[in-house]
């Protein structure tokens, strides 16, 4: 399978915090698929390019809300969770069945009432949108 964001995703770097990409903001994709395989779970393409590219990145991965690193990922509720405010108010998530999906819909779950919603993009779509609204200062 051919990468599709890996570079969109690597871009990120010295988009927002003004250095080059390093291989070291990345992880491995053979330890991306050890981690896969020991939970027994199948990742997007989109999350497990963002993970490749990003995934040791800090200062993206904690950029307001917080990605999961790929060993806490799960499946809960029939999604796959991925990233949380810091309240953990809310979880974001893929559905688990939708895995085989490139560059599937993420919705959003309210911890409190465990309703989730959908939120109208997808993976990569939020995760640019989401960076953007964080790293876009409201003055400009």
């Amino acid at each position: 399978m051919s990468d599709m964001f890996v570079e969109k995703f690597r871009a990120l770097v010295p988009q927002y915090l003004q250095e080059p990409w390093q291989e070291a903001d990345g992880i491995a994709q053979a330890d991306l698929d050890d981690v896969f395989a020991e939970l027994n779970i199948t990742v997007p393409q989109a999350l497990r390019e963002f993970l490749h590219a990003v995934g040791n990145c800090e200062e993206l991965m904690e950029a307001y809300y917080y990605f999961w690193d790929p060993e806490e990922l799960e499946i809960q509720d029939g999604y796959l969770l991925f990233l949380e405010d810091e309240d953990e108010a809310y979880t974001w998530g893929i559905l688990a069945d939708q895995a085989d999906v490139p560059d599937p819909i993420v919705w959003r779950r309210n911890n409190a009432t465990g309703a989730w919603i959908n939120e109208e993009g997808t993976f990569s779509e939020f995760v640019f949108d989401m960076l953007d609204w964080v790293f876009t200062d409201d003055d400009d």
